[in-house]
């Protein structure tokens, strides 16, 4: 008897040529590197070079974080992704009474240029690709980040890297938004265009599905959500004057991966395929880089367990070879202890270690794109490109990804496939290793990570002493300048990077764009 996938798609028991009957191979896979990208996004793929290895990290204090980055670098990571506490991401200083008792709790607390100063310490800019995991105020983030690569003397245009800077998600998944979505949308494109003429190898959003997998989503939903939200950022592009083929080439993207190895296998290969044909077709994209596919993954900390953590070494492994063998270009592993507690640092150097037994033990790296031709294989990725299409029609049917966040259609649906693997694991029908099967009477004892309560505090000192020793009226001025352009219709970066160069704290900086632009309400139509 057949089985359904994670998106409710039928896997047959077995699958022979009958299942790929008129099928084209041409026009489903192309070669590697080459349109529509089935099989890759280069010709080489890892037999040319392996994927980033970018372990993501941040907790507590600047220098906290920094000492764990150099770690990691020590150990071989080749590209840092910086956790931000949620002060930091909702744009609000380590002082502010709405931050009290989250300072540097699930990221590092970064207000000022002076943290981020900190955080970067010793870090060779020119050498080190850093991916950014923040949204809402991604822009001052980066613009922080330019700010210290000058003071290392390190041009702007031999800075690489991402911010996450994909609003959209936040709305329909994680709700660490701070502005209505149209000026949002505006900071976006804001964000493209001052990188393409001052930051040109900087990735400008990473448009990301992996949250929605995190709060239920099914891989259907998670592609055709997040490529939906890609659409709309590429229409506020085109509608802020900016040519397709100016700014496509940096768009990226980050999806989970789950332990269902072939599903995702499927879902990875369909994605390409799917944004190929969008972007060629109906935004008439002519460079082939503004038609790929560029992703990051991460595995999937939703299915990671308390029980018996040391059972997530397994599935991490798992989930990491669905990523590679799907062909993403750059892997975090997460840490087997992530659902306790912040990792320590041997569980992070575990989670890196499983991304080098695969690169360096396995066999997965010699050979571009292992299941194409697999009869299963093929077939859920047709399955799943035609799933991810139809979802992907009822969202344009409802006026385009902000139209359908407006009226509450993703959330809803995400949150019925939420509702629906919760039943089905307290019912049993979902088997979860540890904790409705294969338990133990009793949990072996384990010390995890904690952070300081008192680094509170301790931000709260920092940023007195910035105040006081900053020149206010510069800071003032910049601040004025700032709320004239987020009225007006100029880039909002330049002025927004005087004021940070003036010492304007992030708070301070998304408190002026407050007094323009107001906060997002949420709608309560699901």
């Amino acid at each position: 008897m057949a089985r359904e996938s994670e998106s409710g798609l039928p896997i047959e028991p077995v699958y022979g040529p009958d299942d790929l009957e008129g099928w084209d191979p041409g026009e489903k896979l192309g070669e590697p590197g080459s349109y529509p990208f089935t099989r890759g996004v280069h010709p080489t793929m890892y037999t040319g070079r392996l994927w980033t290895m970018r372990q993501y990290a941040g907790f507590g204090t600047a220098a906290e974080s920094n000492a764990r980055y150099k770690q990691l670098i020590a150990h071989g990571t080749t590209g840092l992704s910086v956790a931000f506490d949620l002060p930091t991401q909702m744009g609000h200083d380590s002082d502010a009474p709405i931050a009290h008792g989250e300072v540097g709790k699930v990221g590092v607390a970064v207000d000022s240029i002076e943290d981020m100063r900190t955080l970067l310490d010793g870090i060779p800019l020119d050498r080190v690709s850093t991916s950014m995991t923040i949204n809402a105020p991604a822009a001052l983030l980066l613009l922080l980040y330019q700010l210290v690569g000058e003071e290392q003397g390190v041009p702007a245009d031999r800075l690489t890297g991402t911010v996450q800077n994909d609003v959209l998600k936040e709305y329909i998944a994680r709700g660490t938004y701070i502005f209505p979505p149209k000026p949002s949308l505006r900071l976006v494109a804001d964000l493209f265009g001052y990188c393409r003429a001052e930051i040109p190898r900087w990735n400008t959003i990473s448009i990301s599905g992996y949250h929605m997998a995190e709060a239920g989503a099914t891989p259907v939903q998670e592609v055709a959500f997040t490529l939906a939200d890609g659409i709309e950022y590429v229409r506020t592009a085109l509608a802020a004057g900016l040519d397709v083929d100016d700014f496509a080439p940096r768009l990226s993207f980050f999806f989970v991966a789950r332990t269902v190895l072939l599903e995702e296998v499927a879902k990875f290969r369909a994605a390409r395929r799917v944004w190929a044909r969008v972007m060629r077709d109906e935004f008439g994209a002519r460079n082939p880089k503004s038609l790929m596919l560029r992703f990051h993954t991460q595995t999937a900390g939703v299915q990671l367990t308390a029980q018996q953590p040391e059972v997530n070494l397994v599935r991490v492994a798992v989930q990491g070879l669905a990523a590679v063998l799907g062909g993403t270009q750059s892997l975090h592993t997460n840490s087997f202890d992530e659902a306790i507690a912040l990792p320590t640092a041997k569980s992070a150097r575990l989670a890196l270690r499983t991304q080098q037994v695969l690169a360096y033990e396995t066999d997965v790296a010699a050979t571009v794109d292992p299941f194409a031709g697999s009869y299963a294989v093929e077939s859920m990725t047709d399955a799943m490109e035609a799933a991810v299409l139809e979802l992907m029609g009822k969202v344009a049917d409802l006026g385009g990804a902000v139209s359908a966040i407006e009226r509450g259609f993703q959330k809803g649906e995400i949150e019925r496939s939420a509702y629906r693997i919760a039943r089905e694991t307290d019912s049993g029908e979902r088997v979860v290793v540890g904790v409705n099967r294969f338990t133990l009477d009793e949990e072996e004892p384990y010390e995890p990570l904690r952070v300081d309560p008192a680094i509170e505090a301790r931000q709260a000192e920092r940023l007195a002493e910035l105040r006081a020793g900053r020149d206010r009226a510069a800071v003032d001025a910049a601040l004025a300048g700032l709320r004239e352009a987020a009225s007006g219709t100029g880039n909002v970066l330049y002025p927004m990077k005087e004021a940070l160069r003036a010492r304007a704290t992030v708070g301070e900086v998304c408190g002026a764009l407050r007094e323009v632009w107001g906060t997002y309400v949420p709608s309560e139509v699901f």
